[in-house]
């Protein structure tokens, strides 16, 4: 049973602007509102359909943000932008198709991997060393990889920015704010992709998406303004946590 008590909807418009500005800040916002989305009473499917078209209007809140970053990439968005329109059409494609069990099996899992992913986050950046901007990118592997990363975002979405930075970060030469930058872009492309198709074939919970949608706007927009002064390993650290929480509780459930 949906709980739609004033406290209810308080805590899901609390969740959306906070969820927006760490999609801005660290990326994995959506790792908070999926279980706050759980807390309140939606099944599983339910509220991953309704977190990934309520988390549009944040990328939405990013992209305006951190608009500056996003000048000189245009080659790179193209191509990237390409590849990951169609590779979130096949992620929505399967989770349309695919029987719910096989989702109540695998979200969990992917819950857990997007955490550990958040939590090496400065791992990763360690392992590519200093960016060097003006290197050719690395296209043959990029493309590849933004493909996958958009089939996931398309069937799960949580902490799909933390897997498109790791993706970029690792495949070209670019400094990391222009990166988030672009990291936004194709979160937008992502889930623009996954609105339309949900739209139409999904359980999606508008009310909810109606509650969520102007804070994670909101959320993302400031986020983006602050993400250099924001304690980041505190943001990451919170989700990581509040990740692997909610992963094992949909194992055991």
């Amino acid at each position: 049973m949906i709980d739609t008590s004033p406290g209810a909807l308080a805590f899901l418009l609390i969740a959306g602007l906070l969820a927006g500005g760490v999609n801005a800040v660290a990326g994995g916002g959506s790792l908070l509102v999926f279980p706050a989305l759980l807390a309140v009473g939606f099944p599983p499917l339910t509220a991953n359909v309704t977190n990934s078209v309520a988390q549009w209007p944040g990328y939405v809140g990013l992209v305006i943000g951190a608009r500056e970053d996003l000048k000189g990439q245009r080659r790179r968005i193209l191509l990237t932008s390409a590849v990951a329109v169609v590779g979130s059409a096949v992620g929505c494609g399967l989770l349309l198709v695919l029987p719910g069990a096989v989702f109540d099996t695998i979200v969990p899992v992917l819950v857990l991997l997007a955490s550990a992913m958040m939590a090496l986050g400065p791992t990763i950046k360690k392992w590519i060393g200093t960016p060097e901007p003006g290197a050719p990118d690395r296209t043959a592997v990029l493309l590849p990889a933004v493909f996958l990363a958009a089939v996931y975002g398309g069937y799960f979405g949580g902490a799909l920015g933390v897997v498109l930075i790791a993706t970029l970060s690792l495949c070209t030469h670019e400094k990391l704010v222009r990166l988030n930058a672009l990291k936004g872009w194709l979160s937008l492309v992502i889930a623009s992709v996954t609105v339309a198709i949900f739209s139409l074939g999904a359980p999606v919970n508008w009310l909810a998406v109606a509650l969520l949608a102007p804070t994670t706007l909101v959320g993302g927009f400031l986020g983006a303004k602050v993400a250099r002064r924001l304690p980041e390993n505190v943001l990451r650290w919170s989700v990581v946590v509040l990740g692997v929480a909610v992963g094992i509780y949909l194992l055991l459930r």
